[in-house]
């Protein structure tokens, strides 16, 4: 039977944000951490309406010091932040459009929420190797070359060629690039070296586009998973059309949108546990979940997925054989979640969002008594794979699009590090547009039993403190919203309020994340300022 959505958020809420006896109260507290250059516009127009600088991902440079931080600007810039001095170094731009000095004459960054220079990760081996892996999109339809201008990068040995594309069942909107790099310096501040495609793949929209790349930091060289690259894929906004064909697109294996991919991007791979790659150009393990079955793409480990735009993968230093790979998935119009990726696993979109049955006009309902949906082989034919039924695999947690909760979860950490006792076994998650802080008992998070749908663990709200610019005192906030939208107008932003679009904040955008280094110490980005800001205390 149908059922609103309405009633089921408020039973939610009851159990979520409200418990007996009530959990404890923490309060983070922020010390502004360094200032991105602005590559963004303070009228509230363009750049996805006036973000001051479109902070995507931060990452360590692996090694010995640990003195310098990777962040990549969603604008183009790849830069170096010095820990020490806190100054911005601009390692590569990517951003050659429209008269931009930058690689790629095709970079999309005016419309959609995800674009342009979306996220890179180093590999295992860096310190040695000097390989990194950087996520891009292209709009196919722009003036100019494919192939990247690297006129204005004499470190750059030769330009390379592209792949050909990935085909996904729709229309082609946007191309998603993988780069593999090998800088032959990794001492200095720019690259030097040579870079090569990997794969591109094609997308239906502008949003939800390859997301996040991650390494199983438990891997060491010789095992399994050593060298194996995991890839976080949206589904473009497909599964939320009524095109039947691309509606279909996360939950069927002829295509790679909506999934987490596993590859090998070396091409020395031993050939007894991996396959060369259709475009040659990287390998495919042997034992991925659908390797063998005709007709589905071998690089999928996982599927039915909408919008996993954050992996992390967690380890317990005490216990490193215990670890989790978890991805923050945006969702539709109800539900934002956490998940634990496993090998094969259907997480159920577009036939599910959370815990409930997502209808073909994107509302919600209960779930039916037999919960199994069709494995799909083919987009292009709903009859394709029906004999073979599978259960969904269900959140680990989620919270709602209303008023306590929030438009799209940004990402989530357990906290790992030591200098912050109030956050042992705490994990904590944000939403991006609201600004909210949750915590959660991270034990009891794992231990949600993901084939019963309403094993959810509870969200409890965390406070903020911290020091506006020229002030001595600390204040504490609900939320980092009244934050960035502060330091949004002492940088020079004119719009009234946050720019951006959301509905629970009726209107603009704190644009937050999370980000974890190798100590377990823990930061909050934001485009809306264009800041990065340290959590410098935990109390209750």
């Amino acid at each position: 039977m149908r059922v609103s959505p309405l009633p089921l958020l408020a039973a939610f809420c009851l159990s979520a944000f409200a418990q007996t006896p009530p959990a404890p109260q923490i309060t983070l507290a922020l010390e502004d951490f360094a200032t991105l250059p602005q590559t963004g516009k303070v009228d509230g127009t363009g750049q996805i309406m006036g973000l001051l600088a479109r902070v995507n991902f931060l990452r360590e440079e692996p090694g010995l010091t640990r003195n310098r931080i990777f962040v990549n600007d969603l604008n183009g810039p790849l830069y170096i932040l010095d820990k020490q001095t806190r100054q911005f170094t601009t390692y590569l731009n990517f951003n050659g459009r429209d008269g931009q000095p930058g690689l790629f004459r095709r970079l999309p960054t005016q419309s959609g929420f995800a674009n342009g220079l979306i996220c890179f990760t180093f590999h295992p081996d860096y310190a040695h190797n000097g390989r990194f892996y950087t996520i891009h999109l292209e709009d196919p339809e722009a003036d100019g070359p494919a192939e990247p201008v690297i006129t204005n990068f004499p470190g750059i040995k030769a330009a390379w060629t592209t792949t050909p594309l990935i085909p996904t069942p729709g229309r082609k909107f946007r191309d998603a690039i993988l780069l593999e790099w090998t800088d032959t310096n990794t001492a200095n501040s720019t690259f030097e070296g040579t870079a090569r495609e990997l794969m591109r793949v094609q997308m239906n929209g502008q949003v939800h586009p390859m997301g996040d790349l991650i390494f199983n930091p438990t891997a060491r060289p010789g095992s399994r998973d050593w060298g194996v690259l995991y890839i976080a894929c949206g589904d473009g906004g497909a599964g939320e059309l009524k095109d039947p064909v691309m509606r279909a697109n996360p939950q069927s294996l002829d295509n790679l949108v909506g999934k987490i991919l596993r590859i090998v991007p070396d091409l020395n791979a031993p050939i007894a546990t991996t396959n060369l790659s259709e475009n040659g150009q990287y390998r495919v393990p042997k034992d991925n979940p659908f390797a063998a079955k005709p007709g589905a793409r071998p690089e999928i480990w996982a599927y039915g997925i909408r919008n996993p735009a954050r992996l992390i993968w967690d380890v317990d230093p005490a216990n490193p054989r215990s670890h989790h790979l978890l991805a923050s998935v945006i969702g539709l119009y109800t539900w934002e979640t956490v998940i634990e990726i496993h090998k094969g696993a259907n997480y159920g979109y577009s036939l599910r969002e959370g815990n409930q049955v997502l209808l073909g006009d994107n509302k919600v309902t209960d779930l039916p008594a037999d919960d199994r949906i069709p494995v799909r082989l083919r987009a292009s034919d709903p009859a394709t794979g029906t004999e073979e039924m599978v259960k969904p695999t269900y959140p680990l947690l989620q919270y709602p699009h209303m008023q306590g909760g929030g438009d799209a979860i940004s990402s989530g950490y357990p906290y790992r590090g030591k200098s912050l006792p109030a956050l042992a076994d705490k994990y904590l998650l944000a939403d991006l547009s609201t600004g909210n802080l949750w915590w959660v008992e991270y034990r009891k998070m794992l231990a949600a039993d993901v084939s019963k749908p309403q094993t959810t663990v509870p969200l409890n709200p965390v406070k903020i403190s911290w020091t506006r610019p020229g002030s001595t005192a600390a204040e504490v906030y609900g939320s980092m919203y009244p934050i960035t939208e502060l330091v949004y107008h002492q940088r020079g932003g004119t719009a009234k309020s946050l720019p951006g679009f959301a509905k629970v904040p009726n209107g603009g955008r704190s644009d937050i994340h999370l980000w974890s280094d190798s100590k377990g110490d823990l930061y909050i980005t934001s485009k809306s300022d264009g800041m990065i800001r340290k959590v410098v205390g935990a109390g209750r």
